[in-house]
Parts: structure tokens; C-alpha cells; sequence
């Protein structure tokens, strides 16, 4: 099992009387990215927090880089990177003083030439005097991340990373992650965003505390048992009220120019439909359900947060 660069079960955290993770377990593999999803207040960043020496957990055990989660939390963050939802640097230094402060905070020898390096590689080279609160989202983003891998962690905790980042910085922050995997590092990363969540190894679904699904994400999409159908033509507002008035309709979802709708049974489904797919104005197709068809449906089985 070394080759578990997280392996924790029974982790449970409280703030007063709301528990804010149930009896969490999760395994992630070295050189692995691990998608953590799940609706805000779910846990997410409580979790994270947890496995990388943040917060004490209430109860549990597990090993994070070898780590005990309880014990050893010192050890673990600094063998960690770990990259907030929001810029934590700071905007009046330039970009190369951010990082040699950062150096020092580790200690770190040579930290003229480790800064250099880390400038390079993440091709900030050309804007390191430039102050960082001038920069763009996306260029915060890179920083952020120069600034989490200076002391060569075997794992990065992201939570939201990408939060308000064009689709380009986004593409471009996803190339850098999918290199940093190839070299054996594993990669924990919290995301809102479905189409990152498919650029993930598996993934893990947070509901209130609680894992509701984890898998790859072909895994996760035949774990969630829905059979959908799109359809486009006419009038698709006024049908999707109809349609979700139907037995057997779990969700009926806008996508662009079309519907997608879904439900469990898939007799009861197309018994359902087949009056509207009669209709010639409608054109009709099987779909493999998406990874946001299934997460919503998760949703609706636990409802509303205690």
C-alpha cells in the first residue's frame, strides 16, 4: 500500500454542534489526480485542511505521504503544497519577491537559484518584477502555483484553484497539473467545474459532510443508474414543465438548444416519452449521462443541508 500518497478512513471534524465531515475515507494514489466535488459548505476545504496538517481531525486515522493524520501533522505540512480558493500572497511584492519570502519561510538553501528555476519553469520569468496585485487572474493562478511547488512537495492540495480564471488560464493550469502527475506527484483538486472534473484520474462527491460516489469518471457516471434522452425543437420551455410532471422523470435539464432528460427506470422512462417523441417537431437521441446529470441527481436523493 506505499504507493498511497493518501490513505485515510472515519475522519470526522465538528465546529460546535455542526459536523462538518462524517466518517470521511479516501485513498488517492502517487502520480494520481483525485477530483474533489461536492456543493459549497459540503466539506470540501474542511477535508483538505485535514489531510494537509491544517486541521486536527475530531476522530479517525489514515496516513497522508506516509504521515500519521493525527500525530504527524507538522511532518505532513511541510512535505505538502497547498493552494487556497483565494490569492494569499502578496500583491504590493513583485512576483520573484513573493517566492524568495516563500523560500525563506522554508528555509530553503540556494533559494536565489531555486526561485530562478521555479520562474522558468512556470515561464514567469519575464514578468518577475512585476507587482503581483497587478496581475491577472490567471497569472495569480501561476504564482500560486510557483509558489506551493518551490519546496518540491510529493502532493498539492487545490482547493478551487480556478475559481474566476478564464477558459484559457484554466487549459493552460490543467497542462501544468497533468506534467506534474507524470513525474509521480499526486494531486488532490477541489473544482465547481464539470468539464475539469472529467480531466481528473477519479473523483470523490461530497454532500454535507458526507462521500456520496467515488470512482473514475466513467465509474461515477454508471454508478449513478440514469438513463437520459436529449431532445430539441420548439417551445422547450413550456415541454420542460411538462416533461417533469412525468412518471418516471427524475430531471429534466436546459443545455444550450436542448433538454436533457433523465430518470432511473428506464421502462418507465420511455413509456413516459413515447407520446412526445411521436411528435416530428422533436428530434430525440439516447445521451450517456453527464457527470453534472449525475451529481444533481445525487444531490436530490440527500436533499437540503441539516
Amino acid at each position: 500500500m506505499n504507493d498511497l500518497a493518501i490513505d485515510v478512513r472515519g475522519l470526522n471534524k465538528s465546529f460546535g454542534p455542526k459536523r462538518a465531515v462524517k466518517d470521511f475515507a479516501l485513498q488517492v494514489r502517487r502520480g494520481e489526480i483525485y477530483g474533489f466535488l461536492g456543493p459549497n459548505g459540503s466539506g470540501k476545504t474542511t477535508s483538505i485542511r485535514m489531510l494537509c496538517g491544517l486541521l486536527k481531525p475530531d476522530s479517525g486515522s489514515g496516513t497522508c505521504l506516509g504521515y500519521d493524520v493525527i500525530r504527524e501533522t507538522a511532518a505532513i505540512k511541510r512535505e505538502v503544497g497547498y493552494m487556497t480558493q483565494r490569492f494569499s500572497l502578496w500583491e504590493d511584492l513583485t512576483i520573484r519577491e513573493n517566492l524568495e519570502f516563500v523560500a525563506r519561510m522554508y528555509g530553503m538553501p540556494r533559494r536565489h537559484a531555486v526561485v530562478a528555476r521555479s520562474l522558468d519553469a512556470l515561464g514567469l520569468a519575464s514578468r518577475r518584477d512585476q507587482l503581483a496585485g497587478t496581475l491577472s487572474g490567471g497569472w495569480k493562478q501561476r504564482l500560486a502555483l510557483a509558489a506551493c511547488m518551490l519546496h518540491e512537495p510529493q502532493l498539492l492540495l487545490l482547493d478551487e484553484p480556478t475559481a474566476g480564471v478564464d477558459p484559457k488560464a484554466r487549459r493552460d493550469f490543467w497542462e501544468e497539473i497533468h506534467g506534474l502527475a507524470a513525474r509521480g506527484i499526486s494531486v488532490l483538486v477541489s473544482t465547481h467545474y464539470m468539464d475539469e472534473a472529467e480531466r481528473c484520474h477519479r473523483l470523490a462527491y461530497l454532500a454535507w459532510g458526507s462521500l456520496l460516489a467515488t470512482g473514475t469518471p466513467e465509474e461515477v457516471r454508471q454508478a449513478g443508474s440514469l438513463v437520459t434522452w436529449a431532445v430539441a425543437g420548439p417551445g422547450l420551455w413550456s415541454l420542460s414543465a411538462r416533461l417533469r410532471a412525468l412518471p418516471g422523470v427524475a430531471q429534466v435539464t436546459a443545455f444550450g438548444n436542448s433538454l436533457h432528460v433523465a430518470g432511473e427506470d428506464e421502462t418507465m422512462l420511455e413509456a413516459a416519452l413515447a407520446p412526445f417523441r411521436a411528435d416530428p417537431a422533436l428530434v430525440w437521441r439516447r445521451e450517456q449521462p453527464g457527470l453534472e446529470d449525475v451529481f444533481i441527481h445525487l444531490m436530490s436523493r440527500v436533499g437540503a443541508p441539516p
